[in-house]
């Protein structure tokens, strides 16, 4: 028999990745958050349940998705466990597909986690680490404004991490502390400087960044499917606590 659902510790996880990846514009309807950020990122141009009150009905979910059409946004609802049980069939039904399983993992913060001397932290992005982050992820013109809004603009401590070979940025992370977590976001390694352990040295250096913030646990998204990355996190000490995807028309 599976355990059961920690939803309380599910809800604790979810606003930390809200404060984490802030949106632009935040609405809240019966327990429906929705996120807006002029459509940079599913995760801040979607639909969330939080302590949703009511069972999807076709009335809330035309109020729900309303602001999204009236900005000329899709309607994108990202399902974790706190979505009522029945949402899921329903947008099915309605002919939305599911795409991009994501795991949300954590780990504690103990010896794996520890700084390297190549990875440099700091608590603000310079114009070239916005540029060259950009650049790998890739982020679209029309969006790198957004992007540049909503990466200086987390409240919480924050941890932008590069490391740079032959005088060229080649591997980012961001870690973002809130009280016992600190979260680990975009992991990126250019080609050229893939095979080398960046990755895993970024993770290692953010876990003991926010070990230094008083944080005891770090937290992460994975796409389901990114074999390569779920066995790293996987020596790290990561386990699953539940998962993700989304619905999009």
């Amino acid at each position: 028999m599976s355990p059961p659902i920690d939803l309380a510790a599910i809800r604790t996880l979810e606003r930390c990745l809200f404060r984490a990846w802030p949106a632009l514009q935040t609405l809240t309807t019966a327990g429906w958050v929705q996120r807006f950020a002029n459509g940079y990122t599913k995760r801040a141009n979607s639909i969330n349940a939080l302590e949703a009150e009511v069972p999807l009905s076709p009335e809330a979910r035309d109020i729900l998705e309303q602001p999204y059409r009236t900005r000329g946004l899709p309607p994108i609802w990202r399902l974790t466990p706190l979505a009522p049980p029945e949402t899921d069939s329903v947008l099915a039904a309605l002919g939305y597909r599911r795409i991009e399983e994501s795991l949300v993992q954590t780990a504690p913060l103990d010896a794996r986690f520890a700084a390297d001397p190549e990875v440099v932290l700091v608590s603000a992005p310079s114009p070239s680490w916005l540029a060259r982050f950009a650049e790998l992820s890739p982020v679209a013109p029309a969006h790198r404004e957004t992007m540049t809004r909503m990466l200086t603009s987390i409240a919480a401590p924050v941890a932008f991490a590069h490391v740079e070979q032959a005088g060229r940025l080649v591997a980012f992370a961001l870690g973002v502390a809130d009280g016992d977590h600190v979260g680990l976001f975009d992991v990126l390694v250019a080609p050229e400087a893939r095979r080398q352990g960046l990755a895993r040295r970024l993770t290692r250096s953010i876990g003991a960044w926010g070990r230094m913030q008083g944080a005891r646990s770090i937290y992460l998204q994975v796409v389901a499917t990114n074999a390569a990355a779920r066995a790293l996190y996987a020596e790290l000490g990561f386990e699953t606590v539940y998962s993700y995807a989304y619905r999009v028309p």
